[in-house]
């Protein structure tokens, strides 16, 4: 089986145009387009519902769309599903894995379903464990091993036919910080070797790792560039950081003012997108001393991918109340 059908598309490895997913009268994908290029990692980032597994399940054959078109790896999304399942890996948000088999009998069982010769089993079974890191595992059953080695095993069986295009749908759901990030190394190193990596995430400090991002909200793409460019291009109002004890009770006050666009909750601190940052700090400052607030501090900060995805949501929902 041929594992690299080649640049059959200029350098394309994902595209879509016009793609829609309905279920009955429910619009999960609303006619969006997008390219990804080889050997990017291209993050599609969204809230639970806003329609990314949907998306990530028409390109990898599992749906078929109720209309657009799209291609991966040079193969059509509607005619060629097949072939785009011998092409791709594919990890689920639930790791498919055998809990009662070892993890060299789980490695095996996937290396005979993608018919990997039986001569090379043994190389790539050592390949999958190296990429994992779990040498010291191999004999263990698979139900003993904690989420992130888990979710390491899950990636190399997922890999183990060595795609060039690898859909990865929200792979770090449910572990630790210092498992996704040692998953996030992984993921930039079979990049650095020329792999496309197509994620899905809800976490925004995950999105940053990628080199060009899809915003997606009720299966509509709201936005799309680099992280940089999302920050830089799209978010045009600065932000102010309030912080100080009980922000949470603060917050209405401060949304209150002509001077401040809207706010929003992030950890203990309040951000504020303001038109004028000089005049909403002096607006912000009034009203707490008016109300006897203490111990606060007000500071203008560059705009995090959170305070995009959060401003594009609220303009999103305003728009479309208004029809």
């Amino acid at each position: 089986m041929n594992m690299n059908p080649g640049n059959k598309n200029n350098g394309v490895a994902v595209m879509v145009k016009g793609l829609e997913k309905r279920f009955g009268d429910f619009v999960a994908v609303n006619h969006i387009d997008f390219e990804v290029r080889q050997g990017e990692i291209f993050g599609f980032l969204g809230p639970n519902g806003a329609g990314k597994s949907t998306t990530i399940r028409m390109l990898c054959g599992i749906y078929t769309p109720t209309s657009g078109s799209g291609s991966v790896g040079g193969f059509d999304i509607i005619r060629e599903q097949y072939r785009i399942k011998e092409h791709i890996g594919y990890m689920s948000q639930k790791f498919s894995l055998y809990d009662d088999l070892t993890v060299e009998e789980n490695i095996d069982f996937y290396s005979r379903i993608y018919n990997i010769p039986e001569k090379e089993r043994l190389k790539r079974r050592d390949e999958t464990i190296e990429l994992a890191g779990i040498e010291g595992f191999r004999t263990s059953l698979t139900s003993t091993l904690s989420g992130g080695w888990k979710q390491r095993l899950a990636l190399g069986c997922a890999i183990i036919h060595q795609p060039n295009i690898i859909f990865l749908d929200e792979p770090t759901s449910g572990v630790d910080p210092i498992t996704r990030a040692n998953f996030w190394d992984i993921i930039k190193g079979m990049a650095s070797k020329g792999k496309t990596i197509f994620v899905t995430t809800h976490y925004m400090d995950e999105a940053e790792n990628c080199d060009r991002l899809v915003m997606i909200y009720h299966g509509t793409m709201i936005a799309m560039g680099s992280p940089e460019e999302m920050k830089i291009g799209i978010m045009k109002h600065e932000i102010l950081e309030v912080s100080m004890p009980q922000a949470e009770m603060w917050i209405d006050e401060i949304s209150g003012l002509e001077s401040v666009k809207e706010t929003a909750l992030f950890g203990v601190n309040i951000h504020a997108v303001v038109f004028d940052a000089q005049k909403a700090a002096l607006d912000i400052k009034k009203v707490l001393d008016s109300r006897g607030a203490s111990g606060y501090s007000i500071n203008k900060i560059k705009a995090s991918l959170e305070d995009v995805f959060v401003s594009l949501i609220e303009n999103y929902d305003a728009q479309h109340k208004e029809k």
